[in-house]
């Protein structure tokens, strides 16, 4: 072979990949770029599965990202600035084709925006655990986002749990509190078609107009003022609300008039962006994301997926996919 010719894949020449940007409102594109070789302590991950995260990357593909909170909102691996253009994802899962001897033929979760390989440092990537497939743990970040959830709430075994919005947060968060001794575990949500799989999941299921009151601890996941309103409605005389929506720019009204201030409620903020305060003395960001893949162990979490789109077809799918009402839970971007 000639100097200068290709000689397999770490050639820079040879390492092309497709990301997926937010070009504008309402529009995204595919975009070629070149990688450079990983160095040492990198690896280079050829992409089996992303997960697609309706509730934020709506606001992005809509660009309803607030200024103020660029900054804090930037996923990880993230390239561009809020509005536009931007590359943007954190639920990413492949195999290392070069790296570290412990990671090489692995498969690995990491928090990278959408694309078909991608050079990382070795220490941003976590090996999947036994027992859980990759298409499976494409739920990671939601998983995290439930745990952290639950431990900002405190709920513990024997309380009377409501959760209002059953997407895929809210019912990994009635997974997660179900299996605390005792719980009781009610999942509160508009569209019935969600009431088979919350059984599936342990919990039981109720419209908003029949939803119990008298809760310990209350979750709100459906990002919508109504929701809120039937979170509050939820608790019991000191409980607390935990509020895990993001509206972006939006103001939804909140409801803190009547009895709000004589029940002595709490209405308490959870953002995955930082563990717990409860828990970070002795979490780290590594700990908490590896114990949230080990609880993706179990089988019945696959019925939170629910489309599959090829990668080359998602610029032409998100408008569907990030509609308000669009239907089903979560979607996975499938790659060649």
């Amino acid at each position: 072979m000639k100097r200068g010719e290709a000689e397999g894949p770490m050639n820079d020449l040879s390492l092309r990949a497709r990301a997926l940007w937010y070009a504008g409102r309402g529009q995204a594109e595919l975009r070629e770029a070149a990688l450079a070789a990983p160095r040492p302590g990198q690896a280079l991950v050829r992409t089996l599965w992303t997960g697609l995260s309706r509730g934020t990357e709506r606001l992005v593909f809509e660009g309803r990202i607030p200024a103020c909170e660029g900054e804090r909102m930037r996923a990880p691996l993230q390239e561009g600035d809020f509005p536009f253009p931007v590359k943007y994802g954190y639920c990413a899962v492949g195999v290392v084709e070069e790296g570290p001897d412990g990671l090489k033929g692995h498969e690995v979760f990491a928090f990278h925006p959408h694309q078909d390989r991608f050079v990382a440092e070795a220490s941003a990537l976590a090996p999947l655990p036994e027992g859980v497939p990759a298409r499976r743990a494409v739920l990671a970040a939601n998983m995290e986002t439930a745990l952290n959830g639950l431990w900002d709430g405190g709920a513990g075994p024997g309380d009377r749990i409501v959760i209002v919005g059953a997407g895929v947060v809210g019912l990994l968060l009635g997974y997660l509190a179900a299996r605390l001794p005792g719980a009781e575990v009610t999942l509160v949500d508009i569209d019935l078609s969600r009431a088979d799989i919350a059984r599936h999941l342990g919990c039981a299921f109720q419209k908003p107009l029949d939803a119990p009151g008298e809760a310990d601890i209350v979750f709100h996941t459906s990002a919508t003022a109504a929701g809120l309103a039937c979170a509050l409605a939820c608790a019991g005389e000191e409980a607390s609300v935990v509020e895990m929506s993001w509206y972006g720019d939006a103001e939804p009204p909140a409801p803190l008039g009547l009895a709000f201030h004589s029940r002595r409620l709490k209405l308490v903020s959870s953002q995955v962006g930082q563990v717990a305060p409860s828990r970070r003395p002795r979490w780290s960001r590594r700990r908490r994301l590896r114990k949230a893949l080990s609880l993706l162990a179990d089988d019945r979490l696959d019925a939170l997926i629910t489309e599959e789109v090829a990668f080359a077809d998602l610029p032409t799918a998100l408008p569907r996919l990030l509609t308000q009402t669009a239907p089903g839970l979560a979607t996975v971007v499938r790659y060649e």
